[in-house]
Protein backbone atom coordinates (compact mmCIF):
# COMPACT_ATOMS: atom_id res chain seq x y z
CA UNK A 1 0.00 0.00 0.00
CA UNK A 2 1.46 3.46 -0.80
CA UNK A 3 0.96 6.31 1.45
CA UNK A 4 -0.16 9.61 0.15
CA UNK A 5 2.46 12.62 0.26
CA UNK A 6 0.00 13.92 3.28
CA UNK A 7 -0.16 10.71 4.94
CA UNK A 8 4.10 10.25 4.57
CA UNK A 9 4.39 14.02 5.64
CA UNK A 10 2.58 13.47 9.00
CA UNK A 11 4.25 10.46 9.81
CA UNK A 12 7.58 12.30 9.26
CA UNK A 13 5.96 15.41 11.20
CA UNK A 14 4.93 12.18 14.48
CA UNK A 15 8.52 10.46 14.01
CA UNK A 16 10.52 14.16 14.66
CA UNK A 17 7.70 14.46 17.55
CA UNK A 18 8.94 10.59 18.48
CA UNK A 19 12.44 11.92 18.58
CA UNK A 20 11.65 14.94 20.83
CA UNK A 21 9.65 12.85 23.26
CA UNK A 22 12.25 10.06 23.52
CA UNK A 23 15.50 12.10 23.79
CA UNK A 24 13.63 13.51 26.82
CA UNK A 25 12.72 10.27 28.23
CA UNK A 26 15.69 8.40 27.78
CA UNK A 27 18.93 11.33 28.35
CA UNK A 28 16.80 14.00 29.95
CA UNK A 29 17.84 16.64 27.24
CA UNK A 30 15.29 19.03 25.00
CA UNK A 31 15.18 19.08 21.35
CA UNK A 32 13.45 22.21 20.70
CA UNK A 33 13.35 22.20 16.70
CA UNK A 34 15.99 25.00 16.28
CA UNK A 35 18.98 24.36 14.15
CA UNK A 36 21.32 24.40 17.65
CA UNK A 37 19.30 21.46 18.78
CA UNK A 38 21.01 19.13 15.89
CA UNK A 39 24.06 19.24 17.84
CA UNK A 40 22.43 17.43 20.62
CA UNK A 41 20.92 14.94 17.76
CA UNK A 42 24.83 14.15 16.93
CA UNK A 43 25.73 13.52 21.03
CA UNK A 44 22.22 11.34 21.60
CA UNK A 45 22.47 9.11 18.23
CA UNK A 46 26.30 8.36 20.02
CA UNK A 47 23.91 8.10 23.52
CA UNK A 48 22.42 5.01 22.26
CA UNK A 49 25.62 3.20 22.05
CA UNK A 50 26.56 4.03 25.03
CA UNK A 51 23.48 3.39 27.28
CA UNK A 52 22.24 0.46 25.13
CA UNK A 53 25.61 -1.08 23.65
CA UNK A 54 24.75 -3.93 21.15
CA UNK A 55 21.24 -3.51 21.49
CA UNK A 56 21.40 -0.31 19.30
CA UNK A 57 22.39 -1.53 16.86
CA UNK A 58 19.90 -4.36 16.51
CA UNK A 59 18.06 -4.02 12.91
CA UNK A 60 14.73 -2.51 14.51
CA UNK A 61 16.48 -0.08 16.97
CA UNK A 62 18.85 1.15 14.11
CA UNK A 63 15.80 1.33 12.26
CA UNK A 64 14.23 3.14 14.81
CA UNK A 65 16.60 5.58 15.86
CA UNK A 66 17.90 6.72 12.56
CA UNK A 67 14.28 7.19 11.44
CA UNK A 68 12.85 9.19 14.33
CA UNK A 69 16.28 11.68 14.55
CA UNK A 70 15.84 11.25 10.15
CA UNK A 71 12.62 13.07 10.90
CA UNK A 72 13.25 15.54 13.27
CA UNK A 73 15.90 16.80 11.19
CA UNK A 74 14.62 16.75 7.53
CA UNK A 75 11.43 18.76 9.53
CA UNK A 76 13.74 21.45 10.81
CA UNK A 77 15.27 22.07 7.28
CA UNK A 78 11.02 21.56 5.82
CA UNK A 79 10.35 24.27 8.32
CA UNK A 80 12.85 26.33 7.31
CA UNK A 81 13.29 26.61 3.86
CA UNK A 82 10.47 24.10 2.26
CA UNK A 83 10.30 20.52 0.59
CA UNK A 84 8.20 17.02 0.97
CA UNK A 85 8.88 13.81 1.76
CA UNK A 86 9.13 11.13 -0.80
CA UNK A 87 9.54 7.25 -0.47
CA UNK A 88 12.32 6.07 -2.31
CA UNK A 89 12.02 2.71 -3.88
CA UNK A 90 14.40 3.08 -6.64
CA UNK A 91 15.71 -0.39 -4.25
CA UNK A 92 12.42 -2.45 -4.36
CA UNK A 93 14.67 -4.19 -1.43
CA UNK A 94 15.57 -1.52 1.01
CA UNK A 95 12.86 1.36 0.26
CA UNK A 96 13.68 4.55 2.47
CA UNK A 97 12.06 8.18 3.12
CA UNK A 98 14.22 11.30 1.40
CA UNK A 99 12.95 15.11 1.51
CA UNK A 100 13.13 16.30 -1.44
CA UNK A 101 13.60 20.15 -2.49
CA UNK A 102 14.89 22.34 -5.49
CA UNK A 103 15.61 19.14 -7.27
CA UNK A 104 17.88 17.25 -4.80
CA UNK A 105 16.87 14.88 -2.46
CA UNK A 106 18.45 14.73 1.43
CA UNK A 107 18.80 11.37 3.22
CA UNK A 108 18.41 12.52 7.09
CA UNK A 109 17.57 8.87 8.01
CA UNK A 110 20.56 8.30 6.19
CA UNK A 111 22.86 10.29 7.18
CA UNK A 112 22.04 9.68 11.13
CA UNK A 113 22.16 5.45 9.67
CA UNK A 114 25.92 6.15 8.74
CA UNK A 115 26.91 8.12 12.14
CA UNK A 116 25.35 5.24 14.28
CA UNK A 117 26.65 2.52 12.29
CA UNK A 118 29.41 3.44 10.54
CA UNK A 119 31.84 6.38 11.69
CA UNK A 120 30.77 8.27 14.84
CA UNK A 121 32.99 11.20 12.78
CA UNK A 122 30.44 11.54 10.56
CA UNK A 123 28.39 14.70 11.28
CA UNK A 124 24.43 15.01 11.12
CA UNK A 125 25.01 18.77 11.92
CA UNK A 126 27.58 19.10 9.09
CA UNK A 127 25.16 17.53 6.76
CA UNK A 128 22.27 19.84 7.57
CA UNK A 129 24.64 22.72 7.28
CA UNK A 130 25.30 21.16 3.66
CA UNK A 131 21.92 21.02 2.88
CA UNK A 132 21.19 24.20 3.95
CA UNK A 133 24.18 25.98 2.32
CA UNK A 134 23.31 23.89 -1.12
CA UNK A 135 19.93 25.82 -0.74
CA UNK A 136 20.43 29.56 0.32
CA UNK A 137 23.75 30.71 -2.01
Amino acid sequence: MQMTSAELTDLMIDSAQNAVTTTEEEFNLTLDGSDESIDLVDDVILSWLGRYKDQALEANAVFTICNIYGAYVGEIFRNKIGGNWTYDESDPDAPYVVLNYAGATYAFAGICYQRLVNDSQISVRSYFDQALANNLQ
